[in-house]
């Protein structure tokens, strides 16, 4: 079983963005694992296997969120590159 956690939300949150409550759950796990990405905290591939879907599908998830993929360096490049 994988660890959870709970979190406290108005009833009216879920009828404002139209979402059940597990979609509020998914929309969380998602919006966690970009923001955690985006600062550097965890790599791609623990927040692909985190949602479930190939690490491409989240790189291409993060690009629209605004995320920088490469720093535009060479070591960064070789890093990214070498899978």
């Amino acid at each position: 079983m994988n660890p959870a956690i709970q979190v406290d939300y108005p009833p009216e949150l879920l009828l404002g963005l139209h979402l059940s409550k597990e979609g509020l759950a998914r929309l969380l796990k998602q919006q966690t694992a970009l923001a955690l990405f985006r600062q550097g905290q965890i790599s791609s591939g623990m927040a692909a296997r985190w949602l479930d879907m190939p690490r491409a599908r989240f790189l291409f998830l993060a690009m629209d969120a605004g995320a920088e993929l490469l720093e535009d360096s060479e070591e960064d490049f070789q890093r990214e590159t070498a899978a």
